[in-house]
Protein backbone atom coordinates (compact mmCIF):
# COMPACT_ATOMS: atom_id res chain seq x y z
CA UNK A 1 0.00 0.00 0.00
CA UNK A 2 2.99 2.33 0.27
CA UNK A 3 3.12 2.43 -3.36
CA UNK A 4 -0.16 4.47 -3.62
CA UNK A 5 0.64 6.74 -0.42
CA UNK A 6 2.18 9.79 -3.02
CA UNK A 7 0.41 12.59 -4.50
CA UNK A 8 2.17 11.77 -7.41
CA UNK A 9 1.35 8.51 -7.94
CA UNK A 10 -2.23 8.86 -7.14
CA UNK A 11 -2.35 11.73 -9.86
CA UNK A 12 -0.75 9.27 -12.35
CA UNK A 13 -3.38 6.61 -11.19
CA UNK A 14 -6.59 8.80 -10.98
CA UNK A 15 -5.51 10.22 -15.06
CA UNK A 16 -4.74 6.86 -16.42
CA UNK A 17 -7.71 5.26 -14.77
CA UNK A 18 -9.46 8.29 -16.42
CA UNK A 19 -8.15 8.00 -20.05
CA UNK A 20 -8.37 4.46 -20.13
CA UNK A 21 -12.22 4.54 -19.38
CA UNK A 22 -13.22 7.33 -21.70
CA UNK A 23 -11.14 5.39 -24.30
CA UNK A 24 -13.22 2.39 -23.50
CA UNK A 25 -16.52 4.67 -24.15
CA UNK A 26 -15.50 6.12 -27.47
CA UNK A 27 -14.07 2.38 -28.42
CA UNK A 28 -18.02 1.10 -27.77
CA UNK A 29 -19.04 3.98 -30.25
CA UNK A 30 -16.68 3.79 -32.72
CA UNK A 31 -15.95 0.46 -32.92
CA UNK A 32 -18.99 -1.23 -31.53
CA UNK A 33 -22.11 0.96 -32.60
CA UNK A 34 -23.26 2.25 -29.62
CA UNK A 35 -24.41 5.60 -29.91
CA UNK A 36 -24.01 8.03 -27.09
CA UNK A 37 -27.60 9.69 -26.25
CA UNK A 38 -27.03 13.30 -24.68
CA UNK A 39 -26.42 12.08 -21.09
CA UNK A 40 -23.90 9.96 -22.38
CA UNK A 41 -22.51 12.52 -24.21
CA UNK A 42 -22.69 14.62 -20.76
CA UNK A 43 -20.87 12.30 -18.36
CA UNK A 44 -18.01 12.32 -20.67
CA UNK A 45 -17.06 15.75 -19.20
CA UNK A 46 -15.75 14.95 -16.28
CA UNK A 47 -13.15 12.53 -18.08
CA UNK A 48 -12.44 14.78 -20.38
CA UNK A 49 -11.20 17.14 -17.69
CA UNK A 50 -9.93 14.79 -15.43
CA UNK A 51 -7.07 13.37 -17.87
CA UNK A 52 -4.88 16.85 -18.73
CA UNK A 53 -5.84 18.27 -14.89
CA UNK A 54 -4.69 14.67 -13.92
CA UNK A 55 -1.54 14.55 -16.04
CA UNK A 56 -0.71 18.54 -14.23
CA UNK A 57 -1.47 17.39 -11.22
CA UNK A 58 1.05 14.95 -11.71
CA UNK A 59 3.59 17.13 -13.25
CA UNK A 60 3.41 19.15 -10.26
CA UNK A 61 3.70 16.58 -8.13
CA UNK A 62 6.92 15.58 -9.86
CA UNK A 63 8.02 19.13 -9.42
CA UNK A 64 6.92 19.05 -5.40
CA UNK A 65 4.40 21.21 -5.96
CA UNK A 66 2.06 19.22 -4.02
CA UNK A 67 -0.14 22.24 -2.76
CA UNK A 68 -1.40 22.53 -6.87
CA UNK A 69 -1.37 18.82 -7.53
CA UNK A 70 -3.85 18.05 -4.07
CA UNK A 71 -5.80 21.40 -5.54
CA UNK A 72 -6.26 19.38 -9.07
CA UNK A 73 -7.34 15.86 -7.47
CA UNK A 74 -10.11 18.23 -5.11
CA UNK A 75 -11.03 19.22 -8.43
CA UNK A 76 -11.16 15.74 -10.07
CA UNK A 77 -13.00 14.84 -7.00
CA UNK A 78 -15.50 17.04 -7.05
CA UNK A 79 -15.74 16.67 -11.07
CA UNK A 80 -16.34 13.19 -10.63
CA UNK A 81 -19.26 13.03 -7.58
CA UNK A 82 -21.05 15.29 -9.68
CA UNK A 83 -20.48 12.98 -12.58
CA UNK A 84 -21.19 10.23 -10.48
CA UNK A 85 -24.75 11.98 -9.18
CA UNK A 86 -25.32 11.98 -13.29
CA UNK A 87 -24.92 8.63 -13.71
CA UNK A 88 -27.17 7.35 -10.92
CA UNK A 89 -30.02 9.72 -12.45
CA UNK A 90 -29.47 8.44 -16.47
CA UNK A 91 -29.31 4.77 -14.59
CA UNK A 92 -32.38 5.44 -13.40
CA UNK A 93 -33.85 6.90 -15.71
CA UNK A 94 -33.20 4.19 -17.64
CA UNK A 95 -34.81 1.47 -15.26
CA UNK A 96 -37.69 3.84 -15.23
CA UNK A 97 -36.90 4.67 -11.52
CA UNK A 98 -38.30 8.58 -12.49
CA UNK A 99 -38.43 10.41 -15.82
CA UNK A 100 -35.64 11.08 -17.92
CA UNK A 101 -35.34 14.79 -19.38
CA UNK A 102 -37.57 14.94 -21.80
CA UNK A 103 -35.58 16.99 -24.07
CA UNK A 104 -33.23 13.53 -24.67
CA UNK A 105 -33.87 12.72 -27.90
CA UNK A 106 -30.52 11.82 -29.51
CA UNK A 107 -29.58 15.21 -30.60
CA UNK A 108 -28.52 14.63 -34.28
CA UNK A 109 -29.46 16.30 -37.13
CA UNK A 110 -31.75 14.44 -38.98
CA UNK A 111 -30.36 12.98 -42.43
CA UNK A 112 -32.91 11.66 -45.37
CA UNK A 113 -32.02 8.85 -47.54
CA UNK A 114 -32.86 7.30 -50.48
CA UNK A 115 -36.85 7.63 -51.12
CA UNK A 116 -36.71 10.44 -47.90
CA UNK A 117 -36.77 7.63 -45.15
CA UNK A 118 -34.69 9.12 -42.04
CA UNK A 119 -31.51 7.06 -41.35
CA UNK A 120 -30.37 8.78 -38.85
CA UNK A 121 -31.20 6.78 -35.51
CA UNK A 122 -32.61 8.34 -32.60
CA UNK A 123 -30.87 7.67 -29.31
CA UNK A 124 -32.98 8.09 -26.20
CA UNK A 125 -31.57 8.73 -22.73
CA UNK A 126 -34.44 6.42 -20.53
CA UNK A 127 -33.69 3.35 -23.28
CA UNK A 128 -30.30 1.57 -22.37
CA UNK A 129 -28.37 0.21 -25.45
CA UNK A 130 -26.35 -2.62 -23.07
CA UNK A 131 -26.07 -3.82 -19.76
CA UNK A 132 -23.64 -5.90 -18.17
CA UNK A 133 -24.07 -7.27 -14.70
CA UNK A 134 -27.16 -5.76 -14.83
CA UNK A 135 -25.25 -2.01 -15.20
CA UNK A 136 -25.83 0.20 -17.80
CA UNK A 137 -22.87 2.54 -19.89
CA UNK A 138 -24.84 4.99 -17.28
CA UNK A 139 -24.47 2.79 -14.12
CA UNK A 140 -20.80 1.29 -14.79
CA UNK A 141 -20.07 5.15 -15.14
CA UNK A 142 -21.55 6.05 -11.79
CA UNK A 143 -19.56 2.99 -10.14
CA UNK A 144 -16.09 3.97 -12.19
CA UNK A 145 -16.87 7.91 -11.39
CA UNK A 146 -17.24 7.25 -7.34
CA UNK A 147 -13.79 4.94 -7.25
CA UNK A 148 -12.19 7.31 -9.72
CA UNK A 149 -13.69 10.58 -7.48
CA UNK A 150 -12.29 8.34 -4.04
CA UNK A 151 -9.24 7.99 -5.59
CA UNK A 152 -8.73 11.27 -5.92
CA UNK A 153 -10.00 12.78 -2.71
CA UNK A 154 -7.39 10.61 -1.19
CA UNK A 155 -4.17 11.24 -3.31
CA UNK A 156 -5.59 15.36 -1.81
CA UNK A 157 -5.09 14.39 1.25
CA UNK A 158 -1.25 12.92 0.85
CA UNK A 159 0.92 15.46 2.28
CA UNK A 160 4.35 13.51 0.09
Amino acid sequence: MQALESVKTLSGVVCTLALITILIALAFEHFGGYAPCPLCLQERYAYYFAVPAGLVAWIAASARLNGAARVLLVLIALAFLLNACLGVYHAGAEWKFWAGPSTCDGGFDLTWGKGGIVDTPVIRCDEASWRFLFLSFAGWNAVISVGLAALAAYGATRRS
